[in-house]
């Protein structure tokens, strides 16, 4: 039997792209023995003809008419590798209104327009699927919105960026300076030469709002989800973490909160580093390695690791939807994530947390029971301290219960004017406290 051929439309030819069209080529026999499919990259819109590509493209497949791929009657599905919001919107909501399944890797897409975009996939009856989009070739997306839609999810906390956990890897394990692992981390290739989407927690709030909206089936975009980087951890701060068992950790972190009885419950998304109990799973996902821990009410804890980046390993992962949504199309079937209802977003304010506090206070007599008296007065229980003399000065390290953001904040802030209070060092807060 003659395999049937699937003519693909790629969008972009990148370090991804370019992996996808090397898989498809030397991958193309043995899907097409398994699956009855035949593969062919029949066109790739790219911004320049001229660039040199890591991989060989058939002369007349390369084009800079990239409107032109995604309604090409001889394109059967299109894969979008761009990036950004526009145009790859504009090109993807295009692809479906022609009845084209789409496959896309576009994080910042999907956190800024996944709700538009999935409807008109729905209202197309077509696929629109994003493996590569959270956790490069980690299979997530898939298991979340197929094995486990039956679940009640209560929350996700995720190392979703590779940059920043190769970063905090270093400086813990080798006691380097961040700057220095920052500089490290760019020479590998892992981070940009402006690497503030990543180190500032951009990259894994888009992240976190997909892994929220199709976990809990709610519209959540990337401006609801409060994200923090790790450009203020210390060694110091690692040092400390080590001391009281911890590894601290840049968490993607995705809550369900039940609401009064009769009311509906909240979705509480965010992206902060964070200390980690060292005999907890995310605790040894070392260097560019991504994991993401999903905790249900009837399947307990799961977790998903592996390789978060790269071009290979997130090819992987387009080419897997790209061989699900082409056997959907021969089927006359698609995927769904669902309608997606409106979210209620918890504010920062009221999100709770244990935390770990590191000031410096003048030392002298008194000083301790005024600091106390600031944590008591904004009902923030104290769980442990650390005293370590510094001379004139002592450093303190606290470690609370758990207590709302919004009364932490406002001890902070009274912290701040107390004569014998320095400086607050360090405020991070603590997973399982």
């Amino acid at each position: 039997m003659t395999p049937e051929r699937v003519r693909i439309g790629l969008l972009g030819c990148g370090n991804v792209g370019s992996a996808f069209v090397d898989l498809v080529r030397t991958r193309s026999d043995a899907i097409a023995a398994r699956t009855g499919l035949r593969l062919e990259i029949g066109r790739v819109a790219v911004r320049s003809l001229a660039k040199e590509r890591p991989v060989e493209v058939p002369d007349g497949v390369l084009t800079l008419d990239a409107p032109g791929v995604v309604v090409d009657p001889d394109v059967d599905l299109v894969v979008e590798l761009i990036g950004g919001v526009e145009p790859a919107r504009e090109l993807v909501l295009a692809a479906l209104k022609a009845g084209k399944p789409v496959v896309t890797g576009n994080k910042e897409l999907l956190a800024v327009a996944g709700a538009e975009l999935f409807a008109a996939a729905e209202e197309a009856g077509v696929d629109l699927l994003f493996e590569a989009a959270v956790g490069g070739g980690i299979p997530f997306i898939r298991p979340l919105r197929e094995s486990l839609a039956g679940e009640r999810i209560d929350r996700i906390m995720g190392i979703v960026n590779g940059t920043t956990n190769y970063i905090l890897t270093r400086m813990t394990e080798e006691g380097v300076s961040y700057a220095d692992a920052l500089a490290e981390a760019q020479k590998l290739g892992y981070a940009e030469r402006d690497p503030t989407a990543d180190v500032e927690g951009h990259d894994a709030a888009a992240k976190a709002a997909i892994i929220a909206s199709i976990a809990f089936g709610v519209r959540v975009v990337a401006g609801d989800v409060h994200d923090e980087g790790i450009s203020g951890i210390t060694t110091a701060d690692i040092a400390y973490a080590r001391k009281m068992g911890y590894v601290i950790k840049l968490l993607a972190i995705a809550e369900q909160v039940e609401g009064p009885a009769g009311e509906a419950g909240e979705v509480a998304v965010r992206v902060h580093p964070a200390m980690v109990p060292a005999d907890h799973p995310l605790a040894s996902v070392r260097d560019s390695f991504n994991a993401i821990f999903v905790e249900g009410a009837a399947v307990g804890d799961l977790m998903f690791y592996g390789r978060g980046a790269g071009g290979s390993p997130t090819a992987s992962a387009v080419l897997g939807d790209v061989i699900d949504a082409a056997l959907n199309r021969t089927r006359g079937s698609h995927a769904t994530v669902g309608t997606l209802g409106k979210a209620r977003i918890r504010p920062i304010d009221e999100v709770e947390s244990a935390y770990y506090i590191n000031m410096d206070v003048f030392d002298r007599p008194g000083v301790l029971a005024a600091v106390a008296g600031v944590f008591g007065a904004h009902e923030v229980s104290i769980r442990s301290m650390e005293q370590e003399g510094l001379g004139a000065e002592a450093r303190l390290v606290f470690i609370t219960h758990v207590a709302r953001e919004a009364a932490v904040q406002a001890t902070l802030r009274d912290l701040h004017q107390l004569d014998a209070v320095d400086r607050i060092t360090s405020v991070l807060r603590v997973i399982g406290g």
